[in-house]
């Protein structure tokens, strides 16, 4: 009984490894009232990884921190900065715009769902692969690095003048037809938009905004663990 009770709970190993130029301080962020994972945040140098076990079932996100600092005690970041003022979030979430992974880790090996979400924005090129599992199991993906062709009306730039990050069309306007929001809020009333469509010519398979589903949104089953890249 002890084995099954142990198996049932065994969640997935994810691995982080950034393959960016520059260092990114991952966050993590487990969702529906659960307790966080065993770090909430960390720093990650050019060519270094890490990783975290997550329990079954989980669900909640990935992203990275750039620019980050540490002024007089308190930590915080130009971009998708969780304001906890330390390098953990602590339950603190990115404040937009961010490059997301999502994962949900279904209970006793059934069918996970991940993707990669660029509807808060995008910061950093991020992937996620399943490793090991059954079914699709197909990496979803963000290579580009879309800050290069964000609209200025979208854009965030950081002391030097350069791009840093690029805001969604809801982050930036705050209307319904770009959030998906009041009457705008089924897929019949939020098609896609100009701006969205930026987000989906440079990263297809990321989500590009709330109702992206057909072609952003990956499973695979039976206990996958998960590689998370930045830059990939």
């Amino acid at each position: 009984m002890i084995l099954v009770l142990y198996a049932a709970a065994e969640g997935a190993k994810v691995s982080f490894n950034n393959k960016c130029t520059y260092t990114v301080w991952p966050g993590t962020l487990t969702g529906d009232q659960k307790p966080q994972l065993s770090t909430t945040g960390f720093e990650l140098g050019p060519g270094a990884s890490n990783s975290v076990d997550l329990p079954s079932p989980w669900s909640g996100r990935f992203w990275a921190r750039t620019g980050c600092s540490n002024n007089n005690g308190r930590f915080s970041c130009a971009t998708a900065d969780c304001a906890s003022g330390q390098v953990a979030c602590n339950g603190a979430g990115a404040i937009p715009p961010a490059t997301l992974v999502e994962i949900t880790v279904a209970a006793n090996g059934g069918q996970d769902f991940y993707d990669v979400s660029n509807v808060d924005g995008f910061n950093v090129p991020m992937s996620v692969t399943p490793q090991g599992g059954s079914g699709d199991c197909k990496t979803s993906s963000c290579p580009k690095n879309i800050n290069s062709v964000c609209p200025a009306e979208l854009q965030v730039k950081g002391s030097d003048g350069n791009v840093i990050a690029c805001k969604s069309a809801c982050e930036a306007f705050k209307e319904d037809r770009y959030c998906c929001t009041g009457p705008n809020n089924t897929a019949e009333t939020c098609p896609p938009t100009n701006y969205s469509q930026i987000f989906e010519e440079q990263c297809p398979d990321a989500y590009s905004y709330a109702y992206d589903d057909k072609s952003s949104t990956f499973t695979c089953s039976n206990r996958p663990d998960y590689a998370i890249t930045f830059c990939p």
